[in-house]
C-alpha cells in the first residue's frame, strides 16, 4: 500500500465543509512570526533607540520577507493552478470529446475539479451558462470527487 493511501485511510472523508487545506506552520505559525516582525520593526522605527540606519534596515528586511512569503503562496497556487486546468480539460475531453468551454474561470475550474465525472459535464455546461461562481459550483456537488494532493 502507498503511504499516501495509508494516510488518506484514516482521514476523514472530504467534502464541501472539510475540503479547505492549511498547513499550520505555515498558514499560522510562519505568519504570526511575520507579522511579529513587522510590529516590532515598526515600533522599533518609531521609539527604538540607536543608529536610524539600523532601524530602517530592520523595517525593510521585514517588508522584504512578508512580500517573499506572500509570492512563495502565489506562485505555488498559479503553478498548481495550471496543473488542475491542464487536468480538467483532459478529464472533460475524456468525458465528453469536446474541449472545456472557454468561458470558465480558473476559480470556476478550481472548483469543478471537486465534481464526480458523472456530474462534471453538466456542472461545466450549468457554470458556462449561468455563469456560477466557484464556491456556488462546490454546494451544487452532490457526489464529492477528492483532492487530497494540493499544495
Amino acid at each position: 500500500m502507498a503511504p499516501l493511501s495509508i494516510l488518506t485511510k484514516y482521514m476523514k472523508k472530504q467534502d464541501y465543509n472539510n475540503h479547505k487545506q492549511y498547513v499550520p506552520g505555515f498558514h499560522f505559525v510562519s505568519f504570526g512570526f511575520l507579522m511579529a516582525a513587522f510590529a516590532l520593526s515598526v515600533w522599533n522605527l518609531i521609539g527604538g533607540e540607536g543608529e536610524l540606519t539600523g532601524r530602517i534596515t530592520f523595517l525593510l528586511i521585514t517588508i522584504y520577507l512578508m512580500l517573499t512569503f506572500f509570492y512563495f503562496r502565489v506562485f505555488a497556487l498559479k503553478a498548481q493552478d495550471r496543473a488542475i486546468r491542464a487536468e480538467e480539460s483532459l478529464r472533460y475531453y475524456l468525458l465528453t470529446g469536446r474541449r472545456l468551454p472557454e468561458g470558465l474561470s480558473m476559480n470556476q475550474i478550481v472548483a469543478l475539479r471537486f465534481a464526480s465525472d458523472d456530474e462534471l459535464p453538466n456542472l461545466t455546461e450549468e457554470a458556462v451558462a449561468s455563469g456560477l461562481a466557484g464556491n456556488d459550483i462546490k454546494k451544487k456537488i452532490s457526489a464529492w470527487r477528492e483532492d487530497n494532493h494540493r499544495a
